[in-house]
């Protein structure tokens, strides 16, 4: 498996993204993810993002950070998440990039904490987000992107936690613009046998992220990158792996050590 490594933009040394892209091709990665943020901020970086793309500059994908997600329980805050997640489909592809991130929610509700028991059902929830990723979807193969649907460990999300939990969603979708994205982070805590759950995703899994057992870079835990990187490469993986994670040092010191670990010799 040829291994495409991108960086969070977050952690990069550099004013410019041209000067960060040169940094990130200096210690064995080949691209920066970047930070998607909400409220226009990431749209109003469009000239800013096509002259990097111009230099070369390789931007495959965006995460989002917002504070309210598309599976909100309030109607307004769902309704404007989704419009900015379009927003944030749009200027991806200005980017030069493929697609954007996000989880159904984040820090909204746990089943594992007080009081246990969402304020909307499990059914109303799940048709919730079929609509959203629907009309998501029909957006982002408009303009040429993809939406990627994360699962989050179960104290960080209600609903969608695992890669099967994903793949539901996305099968009943079924839409060019939706597909899974596999975060090692959330994989290390909710699947069973983290190899047998992407081999069974498969060709629905477009997009990985980096984060090992403790949430640092991948080799400052326990997390088996063996077994993973196999499996991606039995499904035929060809997309980016891109670091979401914290960092345990320098970032000058880490990333090297981090491509020595997704690229043994």
């Amino acid at each position: 498996m040829s291994i495409k490594l991108a960086a969070a933009e977050g952690t990069l040394p550099g004013d410019t993204l041209e000067e960060k892209y040169a940094f990130v091709r200096s210690v064995g990665f080949d691209g920066i993810e970047l930070s998607g943020q909400g409220d226009g901020i990431f749209a109003g970086r469009a000239d800013e993002l096509a002259r990097a793309r111009d230099a070369g500059v390789i931007m495959p994908t965006a995460v989002v950070h917002m504070d309210h997600f598309i599976g909100d329980f309030d109607h307004d805050r769902r309704r404007d998440a989704i419009d900015q997640v379009k927003q944030l489909l749009s200027t991806i592809v200005i980017a030069g990039g493929s697609g954007i991130v996000s989880p159904h929610a984040y820090g909204l509700f746990s089943r594992r904490l007080p009081p246990f028991t969402p304020p909307r059902s499990d059914e109303e929830s799940r048709k919730l987000l079929i609509e959203a990723l629907t009309e998501l979807g029909d957006h982002a193969a408009g303009v040429g992107a993809t939406l990627y649907l994360e699962p989050l460990n179960r104290y960080e999300d209600f609903m969608i936690n695992t890669l099967a939990d994903a793949v539901s969603v996305v099968e009943e979708v079924d839409s060019p613009g939706v597909a899974v994205i596999a975060d090692t982070y959330h994989m290390s805590i909710e699947e069973a046998d983290v190899g047998a759950s992407i081999r069974a995703a498969g060709s629905l899994i477009k997009h990985v992220q980096l984060g090992d057992s403790n949430r640092l870079e991948p080799g400052a835990g326990h997390y088996d990158w063996p077994d993973t990187l196999g499996a991606l490469a039995d499904i035929g993986y060809d997309a980016w792996l891109a670091m979401e994670c914290r960092l345990s040092g320098p970032v000058e010191e880490v990333l090297p050590e981090v491509a020595k670990v997704l690229r043994p010799s």
